[in-house]
């Protein structure tokens, strides 16, 4: 992997550049459509290249249980197995240990905010479970070694260490990769955050080790949670690593204020010349901002998810919720100022139809609106930066 910044902004720390990898290039900055399963939900590769998609992401955790990397591996690693010649990230699968282990026991992620203080939030990194457990059981246990879990498929147990994630996300082949860590809850205090950042650490050097490097760049991943002096060491720690890459992940506070402060504490340690990717985060305020702090690429499950809803994204920051029944009789498409498919060839009330009949072609129309939506205002602020 190539990484090269092209021009910086004049009033803010927002970057304009370029990531080039064996399966091609990357304009940040950037936000990755999320294919958990090696698929955007209801959406052809075919569809993903029309809506200008450069690259997905898809998850570790998911990919090895069902199928198995090892199956993916002998079919020819994810790009032939999914159909897709352009990059693909996969994540380490330690958001999968927060998710299945403290997201139960203090009722954050998919399941509730990640955002405790705000009544609503953005939803943290796919991957989480697609359905809800009982947040009084836990599917893992945290050591030194790994992490051990249970299938939330059938129960069976497992074991992940650094190495082995390493290894899975070398057999699906994927262009980008991450250092397997442990993702801390909000909820989670000053003592046990510090903890888990020191064994983080430690992981990320495991990760590195275990790494050959071949076709693949491998980011390391800070943590810290709400902690000012355990993000700036994480920042520094990584930095200091032969990472590729650097993501910021964890617990990013209570609020979205919040999580503005935590990235205004770690960017500017990070290093000018390797690209720096936020997990997990989405919404459009968020990206704006995020991108003025210097954050070069995003990955979130919330715009797919919210079109299987039936939420359609609009330009000023709102979401319309096309199976209202104020749009039935409705002939204007989601969006006038917008040159996706569906807005090009239908309208509100034949897509609030389809909702109300449980027809899957609603969900998948308003996908497509939603990532072209995503890829619009990435171009916006890129011609921003310029």
């Amino acid at each position: 992997m190539k990484f090269k910044v092209l021009r910086k902004a004049k009033h803010s720390k927002a970057r304009l550049g370029v990531i080039e990898t064996k399966h091609g290039v990357i304009h940040t900055p950037a936000f990755i459509p999320v294919g958990t399963q090696a698929t955007v939900k209801g959406l052809t590769v075919e569809q993903l290249k029309e809506i200008g998609a450069e690259s997905v992401l898809c998850n570790t955790y998911h990919l090895y249980l069902r199928p198995g990397d090892e199956a993916i591996k002998k079919l020819g690693g994810l790009h032939k197995f999914m159909n897709w010649d352009r990059p693909i990230w996969t994540d380490s699968g330690g958001f999968q240990v927060f998710s299945l282990g403290a997201a139960m026991e203090h009722g954050v992620g998919k399941i509730a905010s990640m955002f405790p203080g705000e009544k609503s939030g953005v939803l943290a990194r796919e991957g989480e479970l697609e359905h809800i457990i009982s947040k009084k059981e836990k599917f893992t246990r945290v050591t030194e070694d790994g992490v051990e879990f249970r299938s939330h498929m059938d129960g069976s147990r497992h074991f992940l260490t650094p190495e082995k994630s390493i290894k899975i996300q070398e057999n699906l082949g994927a262009d980008l990769i991450f250092a397997f860590d442990e993702c801390t809850s909000p909820l989670h205090d000053y003592q046990y955050t510090k903890k888990s950042l020191i064994r983080t650490h430690r992981w990320a050097k495991r990760s590195l080790a275990a790494f050959r490097g071949e076709n693949q760049a491998l980011y390391g991943i800070i943590q810290g949670g709400a902690f000012k002096d355990l993000r700036e060491e994480a920042a520094k720690f990584i930095s200091r690593m032969h990472f590729d890459g650097i993501g910021i992940g964890g617990a990013l506070g209570n609020t979205k204020k919040e999580m503005y402060k935590i990235l205004g504490w770690v960017t500017p340690l990070l290093p000018e010349k390797k690209p720096r990717h936020l997990l997990g985060i989405g919404a459009l305020e968020d990206i704006i901002k995020a991108v003025k702090l210097g954050v070069d690429t995003f990955d979130c499950v919330a715009p797919t998810r919210i079109a299987r809803n039936g939420s359609a994204l609009l330009l000023d920051g709102e979401s319309l919720n096309i199976k209202s029944g104020r749009y039935w009789k409705d002939k204007n498409p989601l969006d006038k100022t917008c040159g996706c498919y569906t807005c090009q060839n239908y309208t509100r009330a034949y897509l609030n139809h389809l909702f109300k009949a449980h027809e899957m072609l609603g969900p998948i129309l308003t996908t497509i609106h939603n990532l072209y939506f995503m890829e619009r205002l990435m171009k916006r602020v890129r011609e921003s930066i310029k």
